[in-house]
């Protein structure tokens, strides 16, 4: 027997008689009609998860899918930046002239860290929380490319989108085993004295394009 099985053997003896049994019961009692399912409109739930991203001080623009290169353009220039870093298998067609796109190939962290930030697709997004989710591998890149650098521009195109917690659960659980990122706006903690510090875990810039 192991130290392990030993001290759970302890607590399971330690316990009233039946206890199992009333924890079962208890947890069949819990209230579980949260929302599940979508019920907006696809307007209002693009105009949902928009206002959540601005709530959290992200960016956010739109655009057709044939104008995503011209928006990135569009918002490199206001940036003042000469270009970013990119996934090995981000689609051309998103990145514009006059620019220099370089793909990550294993940069070492702090070339990550100097660099002007990147650009990213994502593989689903969620209305309700403002919340997107990349997956990492070719397509959108390793998990220290969407959290070093300090500006993060993603484009997410809105059939992507979902409304509820549940569904991008579902979603997401379609995606395993690749590693995924929640990303809830820019990095920010709060955990030292309620004072809010941004880019601790992540960019302290999120701009994101919506496409469709």
């Amino acid at each position: 027997m192991s130290a392990r099985e030993e001290i759970l053997g302890r607590i399971r003896a330690a316990l009233p008689a039946g206890r199992d049994a009333v924890r079962q019961a208890e947890y069949a009692e819990i209230d579980r009609q949260y929302q599940a399912a979508p019920v907006l409109p696809l307007e209002e739930k693009i105009a949902l998860f928009r206002e959540r991203l601005e709530d959290y001080n992200a960016e956010v623009h739109r655009c057709a899918p044939a104008g995503v290169a011209a928006t990135v353009a569009q918002v490199l220039r206001a940036r003042g930046k000469s270009g970013l870093l990119i996934a090995e298998g981000t689609p051309g067609g998103w990145l514009p002239d006059g620019f220099s796109f370089t793909k990550d190939d294993g940069q070492a962290y702090k070339e990550l860290d100097r660099s002007e930030g990147v650009l990213t697709g994502c593989a689903a997004a969620i209305a309700l929380t403002g919340t997107i989710v990349v997956r990492h591998g070719s397509e959108q890149g390793r998990r220290a490319l969407s959290l070093v650098p300090d500006y993060h521009l993603c484009v997410v195109p809105l059939e992507l989108l979902v409304e509820t917690v549940p569904e991008g659960l579902r979603r997401m659980a379609a995606m395993l085993p690749a590693p995924l990122t929640t990303i809830s706006g820019p990095s920010a903690t709060a955990d030292i004295e309620m004072i809010r510090v941004k880019g601790v875990h992540g960019p302290r810039t999120l701009e994101v394009i919506l496409v469709g």
